[in-house]
C-alpha cells in the first residue's frame, strides 16, 4: 500500500462509481471515457493495495475496504473543496471557479511540503525532488488557482493568505487519506496506526505516560508521536491536521468553531517552592507573604499565567516580584533549587515532585484557580478504531490519576 495522496482523479472516479453504483455514469460526470474510467479504478486500486469494487454487468458494489475508503476519501475532497474556497475568499478576486478539481497529487504534496519548511529547497530535500521540480510545481498550483501562493523572502517563502487557507484543507485531506490508510490496514489484518497528540505541560508527567504504556502495550504497529509547545502553536497544528488531539488545560470559549473541547476532570493551582525555603514550613500565608521574595511566573497566555497576572495581578504590584517567565517545569525545578523563588502551577503536575520532595505546595489559599482539563480535538475529526482505543486509554488514566 502506497502512503500519501493517491491521484485525485481516479478519487473522484471511484467516489463516483460508488455513489451511482455504474462506471459509466461515473465516467460521463467526471468526464472521461468508460475505459479511461475503468483504467483509473485500477491504478487506484493498485495504489491502495486492495480491490475496492465488486464490479458485475449491472452494478459495482464497494467492497469492506472500499467502503471504508469511499468515507475518507468523501471527507478529502470536501476538505480540499472548503479550503478552495476560503483561498478565493481570502483574494477578494474571482480566482478559478473550482480548482480544487484540476489540482494533482504532486502538487497538494508540494504545498503542505512548502508549507511545513518555509522553503523550496527544505521541500525538496523532504520530498527527495530537485528544487527546480518543486518550484516548478509549485508555480503551476498558482496558475491553475489563479492568484499566487507564494512570495520569496530572504529566510525562503511565505505562503499568502490565500495558500494559507487552501494548505490547511490540503493538510485535512491528507490526514482523512492516511487514516482511511490505517482503517485498511487494519481489516487486511495488518494493523498500523499513528496517533499524532499535542500535550500541554499537566498532562505529560503521569497520564500521558501511563496511556502510552498501555496502547503500546496491545497494538504492535501502532506509532504514538507527542507533540510539546505553546497552545497557540498546538492549537494551529490540530485545527490543520497535523496533530489529532491536545490534552491539557481547556479554554473559556473555546479557542474555535471548528475546535470541540471535552472535559476530565478539574485541576487546582497552587503556590509552590523548594522545601528549603524559608515559607515552606509556614502556615496561614497570604500573597503578600511572598511578594518580597523572586516570582518564577507562567507566561501570560497560559491558565496558570492569567491566574497569576489577572486574577492575583502580580504586575500591579508597586514592585513587581516577577524575575523570570517560563512553562517549563524542568526550569521551574532547576530555578528553585537555586534559591527562595516561588511560582504558581497546578497541582496536578507537580504531584510526582511532591512525592519526591523536590517541591513543596505553600499554606498560601487562593480562590478562583480550578480549571477544567481534558481533550481537544475538531469537531468533525473521526477517529479510526484504534485511534479511538487511544483516547479511551486517556479517559481512563485520567480519571484514575485523580483519584489517587
Amino acid at each position: 500500500m502506497q502512503r500519501g495522496f493517491p491521484n485525485i482523479r481516479h478519487m473522484r472516479v471511484f467516489l463516483e462509481t460508488a455513489r451511482s453504483g455504474s462506471v459509466s455514469l461515473a465516467a460521463a460526470r467526471c468526464h472521461l471515457s468508460q475505459p479511461a474510467a475503468t483504467q483509473a479504478i485500477k491504478q487506484l486500486e493498485t495504489t491502495i493495495g486492495t480491490p475496492l469494487l465488486v464490479r458485475s454487468h449491472k452494478q459495482a458494489v464497494p467492497t469492506t475496504c472500499g467502503a471504508l475508503f469511499e468515507q475518507r476519501a468523501a471527507n478529502a475532497i470536501r476538505h480540499l473543496k472548503e479550503g478552495a474556497s476560503a483561498a478565493r475568499r481570502e483574494t477578494g478576486l474571482k480566482a478559478s471557479a473550482s480548482f480544487e478539481m484540476s489540482v494533482t497529487a504532486a502538487q497538494l504534496r508540494n504545498l503542505i511540503a512548502i508549507a511545513n519548511a518555509g522553503s523550496f529547497t527544505v521541500a525538496a530535500k523532504a520530498l527527495d525532488l530537485s528544487q527546480p521540480t518543486v518550484h516548478r510545481t509549485a508555480r503551476s498550483l498558482e496558475a491553475i488557482a489563479g492568484t499566487p501562493f507564494f512570495i520569496a523572502r530572504s529566510s525562503g517563502v511565505r505562503l499568502t493568505p490565500a495558500a494559507e487557507a487552501f494548505v490547511r484543507g490540503a493538510k485535512l485531506a491528507q490526514t482523512e487519506i492516511q487514516q482511511s490508510f490505517e482503517e485498511i490496514s487494519r481489516e487486511l489484518g495488518s494493523e498500523r496506526g499513528t496517533f499524532v497528540l499535542g500535550s500541554l505541560p499537566l498532562a505529560r508527567t503521569t497520564i500521558v505516560p501511563q496511556a502510552i504504556h498501555a496502547m503500546v502495550s496491545s497494538f504492535d504497529g501502532f506509532q504514538i508521536r507527542v507533540l510539546e509547545g505553546r497552545y497557540t502553536q498546538l492549537i494551529r497544528s490540530l485545527r490543520e491536521g497535523d496533530i489529532d488531539c491536545l490534552i491539557g488545560a481547556l479554554r473559556d470559549p473555546a479557542p474555535a468553531d471548528d475546535i470541540e473541547q471535552e472535559p476530565l476532570f478539574n485541576d487546582a493551582l497552587a503556590i509552590v517552592a523548594h522545601p528549603n525555603h524559608p515559607l515552606a514550613n509556614k502556615s496561614n500565608l497570604q500573597i503578600e507573604d511572598t511578594l518580597s521574595y523572586p516570582w518564577i511566573a507562567p507566561p501570560k497566555d497560559t491558565p496558570a499565567g492569567q491566574y497569576l497576572f489577572e486574577t492575583l495581578r502580580i504586575e500591579e504590584r508597586p514592585n513587581t516580584p516577577v524575575r523570570v517567565v517560563s512553562s517549563s517545569m524542568a526550569v521551574l525545578r532547576g530555578v528553585l533549587a537555586q534559591g527562595p523563588y516561588i511560582s504558581v502551577v497546578s497541582r496536578h503536575q507537580i504531584k510526582v515532585d511532591e512525592n519526591l520532595g523536590v517541591i513543596r505546595t505553600l499554606d498560601v489559599p487562593l480562590h478562583g484557580d480550578m480549571r477544567a482539563i481534558g481533550l481537544t480535538y475538531r469537531n468533525d475529526w473521526k477517529p479510526t478504531q484504534t485511534q479511538s482505543m487511544f483516547i479511551d486509554y486517556l479517559r481512563q488514566f485520567s480519571a484514575i490519576d485523580t483519584q489517587d
